[in-house]
């Protein structure tokens, strides 16, 4: 063996030995609770998973970062949504014997950013001007020199980010709910979760069944019955706070199991019925079937499994009362967000440089104008000069047409990557379905056009054929096939019944035919269809200070309902982007339109 295997063998056997230290709780400071042996379980988890890939040790930080934050059960690892009262707390665990050193040192510098920072627009704008990369014709963007980035840097910066993204999500996604992550069935992090909690629940029963009863264990979890149920009341809640204060005394409870007169089943009684009083409706049900069980260790799990569901209840109302007071702030709190990060990473902006460089060279090669009369924006303050907001619309348009594989997404869009992607594949079969209509209509003639129902009907029959129309394995001439043979009947079936005389074999096989030649890329009907569409996009980003949406082009009123919710969605998404970034757009285009200005004016003298 060379000397790097031996030296990769080495690392290998220390890694196991910690790792195997960790699970057997040998460990130097291992916390001797059952949820912190859950989260040093998990510590351990990924140790082993980076034993397997052969990684370095000082990658571990990294790596058990984001692997702890798939965990459900520490409330204090990944981001920590802890609720008391009315408040909702956000923060990011940190290592505490690396990072509590420099953390005066970091909340300072932050001090310093957020006085520094001015919160009107000019001010944003100047500083981004400062910052932002200068706009190429070329594809290639000459990015900002890398710098060392420490680990409390890195570790600072992914607590904004993910602050940010959370906060992002709350304002932009009204359904948003704080759930339980489920473990895959076989993954290490489950098996190993699983046997740590047996391990503790095991421990517990052994002490039960003492002779006379040991109460160490039962106690301590009573404390934390009791700060569970204590985290649920109000201020105004005295009657309950002293309620619970008085009969979960943990003092008293210890002198009544060392002289032998506890009753440990009275306490669990009341406990269950603070949390019957305490819970959301949703959760009486639970409560009833705690009353059923009998086992004292197996009451206690399910008791805690009933306040974790409390407590995710608790998260979520915090969340619901906190979105309209987040909202108000949001935009002006994610952009300083992004601003320090861009302050740390000056080369964030180069995707959408390059992004809104080419909405700009695709304005010009379609000859638009610059700045069309309604347009009053830009910097140069000329009526020549490319319009900000024409450019930023065609931009978001472009997104509805991005190859997600092959290229990275704008910065300023990652959180909503997602979203502009499900957006894209919805308009993607609604433009199938729109060329089926319009195809079946123009064969059928005005006979079918008003008949009720009807266009729902082969709606539903091409949305159900066209399932799974973005997986690789999907075939789409067989589906338009199928699709071909379910219209054609429908159609007849629909003549018939309203004293028409159905299609003859020719007919529909024409039909059938136009139906399969949806598939082309070529297909002028389609090509025909998705200009209407882009265009009604356009014309809602144009209009999005309206209320009312622009009217429907021609050929669309079919899939007018479809087409209108993906365009509310859309424009929503857009103009809350908008108002957050458009500081950082108007500083690039600034660049990248004065730059064309200039190229015009040059032609125009040499002609």
């Amino acid at each position: 063996m060379d000397r790097q295997g031996l030296a990769r063998s080495g690392r290998r056997r220390k890694q196991r030995n910690f790792t195997a230290s960790l699970l057997t709780g040998n460990a130097d400071g291992l916390p001797a609770s059952g949820n912190d042996t859950v989260l040093w379980a998990s510590v351990a988890c990924c140790c082993l998973s980076c034993i397997e890939q052969d990684d370095d040790p000082e990658s571990l930080l990294f790596l058990t970062c984001p692997e702890l934050s798939s965990c459900p059960e520490e409330s204090h690892c990944a981001i920590n949504l802890s609720t008391g009262g009315a408040g909702c707390q956000l923060k990011m665990s940190q290592n505490p014997d690396k990072l509590n050193s420099s953390e005066e040192k970091l909340s300072a510098l932050e001090d310093d950013e957020e006085e520094n920072l001015d919160n009107s627009d000019q001010s944003v704008r100047k500083r981004i001007r400062q910052s932002a990369p200068g706009s190429h014709r070329d594809d290639t963007h000459k990015s900002s020199p890398s710098r060392p980035v420490s680990i409390e840097e890195l570790m600072e910066t992914a607590k904004g980010v993910t602050n940010m993204a959370l906060a992002h999500e709350i304002v932009v996604n009204g359904d948003f709910q704080i759930k339980p992550v489920e473990l895959p069935e076989h993954s290490l992090e489950k098996k190993v979760r699983d046997i740590v909690h047996q391990a503790f629940w095991d421990c517990l029963e052994a002490q039960l069944k003492e002779d006379p009863p040991t109460y160490d264990h039962a106690i301590k979890l009573l404390g934390e019955i009791k700060e569970s149920l204590l985290s649920f009341l109000l201020p105004g809640h005295t009657r309950l706070r002293s309620q619970i204060t008085e009969v979960l005394d943990l003092d008293l409870i210890k002198q009544e199991a060392e002289n032998g007169a506890l009753d440990i089943s009275k306490l669990v009684k009341f406990v269950i019925g603070m949390m019957g009083t305490l819970c959301a409706p949703a959760r009486d049900e639970d409560i009833k079937k705690l009353k059923d069980i009998n086992e004292i260790v197996p009451l206690f799990r399910a008791i805690f499994s009933v306040l974790d569901l409390m407590k995710m209840d608790m998260a979520n109302f915090a969340v619901n009362s906190i979105r309209p007071k987040l909202m108000q702030q949001s935009a002006e709190y994610e952009r300083k967000k992004f601003q320090e990060f861009l302050e740390k990473q000056p080369n964030s902006l180069d995707l959408v440089t390059k992004w809104l460089q080419e909405a700009a060279d695709d304005l010009a090669k379609l000859g638009h104008e610059m700045s069309p009369p309604h347009c009053s924006d830009g910097a140069t303050g000329r009526a020549s000069a490319l319009c900000f907001t024409a450019v930023q619309n065609q931009a978001y348009l472009k997104l509805l047409k991005w190859d997600h594989v092959n290229r990275p997404f704008p910065e300023t869009l990652l959180m909503d990557q997602t979203r502009f992607l499900e957006m894209q594949l919805e308009l993607e079969q609604l433009l199938v379905v729109g060329t089926v209509l319009l195809v079946t209509f123009s064969a059928a003639g005005p006979a079918l056009i008003d008949v009720p129902g009807f266009a729902e009907r082969i709606k539903t029959i091409v949305k159900v054929l066209l399932t799974g129309m973005h997986l690789p394995s999907f075939n789409l001439k067989e589906s338009l096939a199928s699709v071909g043979e379910k219209v054609c009947a429908e159609v007849n079936s629909c003549l018939s019944q309203h004293g028409f005389t159905p299609f003859s074999a020719e007919r529909e096989g024409v039909l059938k035919g136009q139906i399969q030649a949806v598939a082309s890329p070529d297909n002028s009907i389609c090509k025909l269809i998705d200009s209407r569409i882009q265009k009604f996009l356009k014309n809602c980003l144009a209009s999005s200070h309206q209320k009312s949406l622009p009217a429907i082009p021609g050929g669309l009123g079919p899939i007018q309902r479809e087409l209108e919710e993906i365009a509310t969605k859309y424009v929503r998404l857009v103009n809350y982007n908008r108002m957050v970034f458009s500081p950082y757009y108007d500083a690039v285009l600034g660049k990248i339109l004065t730059k064309e200005e200039f190229q015009i004016v040059g032609k125009s003298e040499e002609s």
